[in-house]
């Protein structure tokens, strides 16, 4: 990377953003001692992750059920607070830690979410019963993606 009198090197922030198109990350920083880039994009609109709904439930039907799930996600969604791989159970032969209409307590853990080779246990922020979970065990998530709903 170099340096220059007038700014970066805007090689590197193409290289930075061909990184965000072949990841599908909304966002990456790099730090490099006083030089500090951060490139990200919008990401998708909230609503586009709805719960899923049944398969045989007709189309006008499924629209209408899941307008409440949206609403809700504002609110009431517990959201990533990094990028990683998102799992439901401490070990791949573990019970879950959460599961639809299970109550939770406060800082009780939903998930864990293994960012940079770390662990990193997700707590409720509140008390309540879990309505959604957002995600699939073993898949990626990214910051501030929305993971479980809890009512």
């Amino acid at each position: 990377m170099s340096i220059k009198k007038t700014g970066v090197d805007q090689q590197l922030i193409r290289d930075l953003a061909g990184i965000l198109n072949d990841t599908n990350l909304t966002e990456i920083e790099v730090e490099l001692g006083d030089l500090k880039v951060r490139v990200s994009r919008q990401a998708p609109a909230v609503h586009a992750i709805a719960a899923p709904q049944p398969a045989y439930a007709p189309a006008a039907q499924a629209a209408a059920v899941a307008v409440p799930v949206v609403a809700d996600l504002s609110k009431n969604a517990v959201t990533s607070p990094m990028v990683g791989t998102a799992y439901l159970a401490p070990s791949p032969d573990a019970k879950a830690f959460i599961e639809v209409g299970q109550k939770v307590k406060e800082g009780q853990t939903l998930l864990i979410i293994e960012a940079m080779k770390t662990m990193n246990q997700i707590p409720s922020p509140r008390a309540g019963t879990v309505t959604a979970i957002l995600f699939e065990d073993s898949q990626p998530v990214e910051y501030g993606m929305p993971l479980v709903v809890i009512e």
